[in-house]
């Protein structure tokens, strides 16, 4: 038990979390030189894809240090402010952290972000500062941020270069000697948080667990406190960092419960294991995330339905953070109603779908929940949230509207805010406090509606800095909205799917640009189509897709030219019935291009 360290890397998005984990797993020996590979813990196909880490992830490192052998935990975890719910999650489990900065970037405003969690749960923090093998590091002006964001000594910042291994051993020394072992509770019972879980068709599901006080044993009769559900544990074990069979699990250790429970729903983050005839009592768990994102995802066809279904319990097995429900659409028919963390988390999930599970979908446009007042009809004076675009009433029903607001922290170089405040302006932002960070760059506080936020912020913000932009946010209070519906219609007909709510401030603008972005993805059709934007009761913006052209004269040679006039008007006369009783088939990328915006 003494001579266990558990610990966890947080930082900002590409700051070299995952490759530092690579150079601790080769030195440690946990990975044979032969089968190492870059981002060796980012296992899934997305997340070597993009070069970001979705998922974190345990290992259990042997290390040993003045021939004492010690067990180093380490739960990497992902960078990008869509999954701090992962990040809170592993704090939880363990006594320390590494605060990684790079030292071509420096401190970032996700960084601060992550860095109070750790602060709010007691962790010991180690600065460290990575990258420094890069021509670009500036080793100096960077330690002198880290000093005033922790208040810690120059001397206390490690320095290493996850590319190349410098630094990493002596950093792995001082894990050691920093970071408490577990608090030893003397028990003859058992109890462990359950920090994450996963589902496997042979086992069930497996539960990953930080074992708090007690032993638990391959065999023993457990319960999952918070739903009273009894089961055997068919194996325990750590993760090396593939999954590895041990006899037990004791006090302070991280590792893995094979439950053999093939319900879903069963199991949650956060639950307490503990033994069935001994129950200890309930640990504290984490707080239930709330969705700031909401789309609604259909399956082309409704024989997909069950298999959608299926398909998003599966990820919510792995992804605690996603929420559905089910909803009915009238011309879309049945599907699910989603809620995220963000954008991104949004898109590595429909992703996901489509790739792991071969489904063929139609995601509506995203957006925010919207509490309505009616001011007219049949529902007047009665306040409702609404979810999804396609069920916004009509303006003339409503008296108010109220959305939720965000408070953004974004640091950048003093030399780019005024195109950062001239971004400000176009998203309805109100500017707070601006002060100097340090090294040159400036710490600006704005709130801003969640909508606009959502709105191309995230890419808008790193075009108008070069890239030298970072930004964190929380969600405040909800405002007066002044907003409305926006439809978009394909051969006049309504896509649900492709229904927003908008500022009346960026109703044209938003209207040009979503006719010419689905002008410019949509194939042609066999006939003529109008592709509109339509709102507050009018057509605001519009562009005709041309036929595919078919040259049914082509199988003809000579004669008289009155032959081929026939064939043209018989094909003339086809592409009239088929304008007025066809259906425009829109492709699953249209969905996928148009939810993401931009160009």
């Amino acid at each position: 038990m003494q001579n266990i360290r558990n610990f966890s890397i947080i930082a900002h998005i590409d700051h070299g979390k995952s490759t530092l984990a690579d150079r601790m797993l080769e030195i440690t020996g946990t990975i044979e030189k032969r089968k190492m590979m870059e981002q060796v813990l980012d296992s899934m196909e997305l997340e070597r894809e993009r070069g970001i880490t979705i998922k974190m992830t345990p290992v259990a490192m042997s290390y040993s240090l003045n021939a004492v052998p010690y067990t180093l935990n380490l739960i990497d975890t992902p960078g990008h402010i869509d999954f701090s719910y992962e990040v809170s999650r592993a704090i939880k489990a363990v006594e320390g952290a590494l605060l990684l900065v790079d030292a071509t970037q420096g401190v970032q405003a996700q960084t601060l972000t992550t860095l109070q969690l750790a602060r709010d749960s007691n962790l010991i923090i180690i600065p460290v500062l990575n990258k420094i093998d890069s021509p670009l590091a500036r080793i100096e002006e960077v330690s002198e941020e880290i000093i005033n964001v922790l208040k810690c000594r120059k001397e206390d910042i490690i320095k290493t270069s996850g590319k190349t291994g410098e630094g990493v051993e002596k950093l792995l020394e001082i894990i050691i000697e920093k970071i408490p072992s577990p608090k030893i509770i003397q028990t003859d019972g058992f109890r462990s948080l359950v920090f994450d879980f996963q589902y496997s068709n042979h086992q069930g599901v497996i539960l990953y667990t930080r074992v708090v006080d007690g032993k638990v044993s391959k065999g023993d009769d457990l319960m999952l406190k918070a739903v009273k559900e009894r089961f055997q544990a068919l194996e325990v074990g750590t993760f090396n960092p593939a999954p590895t069979p041990k006899e037990s699990l004791s006090s302070g250790e991280i590792g893995y419960i094979v439950t053999g429970i093939k319900r879903p729903g069963v199991a949650s983050v956060g639950d307490t294991v503990t033994l069935f005839r001994k129950q200890g009592e309930q640990l504290s768990g984490y707080e239930i995330p709330k969705p700031v994102v909401w789309a609604s995802v259909y399956p082309e066809s409704q024989d997909d339905l069950n298999s959608l279904r299926q398909a998003l319990e599966r990820l919510k097995l792995t992804d605690s953070s996603l929420s559905f429900e089910e909803e009915q659409s009238g011309s879309l028919g049945r599907g699910f109603r989603c809620g995220f963390l963000g954008m991104l988390h949004l898109e590595i999930i429909t992703e996901r779908l489509r790739r792991e599970f071969d489904l063929e979908l139609i995601i509506t446009t995203p957006s925010i929940i919207y509490e309505i007042v009616y001011g007219q009809g049949p529902k007047k004076g009665k306040r409702e949230k609404i979810y999804t675009p396609s069920l916004f009433p009509d303006h003339g029903l409503i008296s108010e509207i109220y959305e939720p607001w965000t408070k953004v922290q974004i640091i950048a170089p003093a030399t780019y805010l005024g195109n950062i405040m001239q971004l400000m302006y176009n998203h309805e932002a109100e500017v707070g406090e601006t002060t100097d960070f340090a090294d040159g760059r400036t710490s600006l506080i704005v709130f801003m509606p969640l909508r606009e936020l959502m709105r191309n912020f995230f890419d808008e913000i790193k075009s108008v800095s070069s890239g030298f932009a970072s930004l964190s946010y929380e969600m405040t209070e909800t405002k007066k909205a002044d907003v409305v519906r926006m439809d978009v219609l394909v051969a006049e007909e309504i896509v649900p799917a492709f229904s927003r709510v908008v500022s009346k401030m960026q109703l044209q603008e938003e209207a040009e640009k979503a006719v010419e972005k689905l002008y410019s993805v949509l194939p042609k059709q066999l006939f003529t189509a109008k592709i509109q934007a339509k709102a507050l009761g009018k057509i605001l913006s519009s562009r005709t897709k041309e036929a595919l052209k078919k040259n049914v004269t082509a199988h003809l040679y000579g004669g008289d030219i009155t032959r081929k006039k026939k064939l043209w008007e018989k094909q003339k006369r086809g592409k009239e019935k088929l304008k007025e009783r066809g259906k425009v088939h829109i492709p699953q990328e249209v969905f996928l291009k148009m939810m993401r915006g931009g160009e």
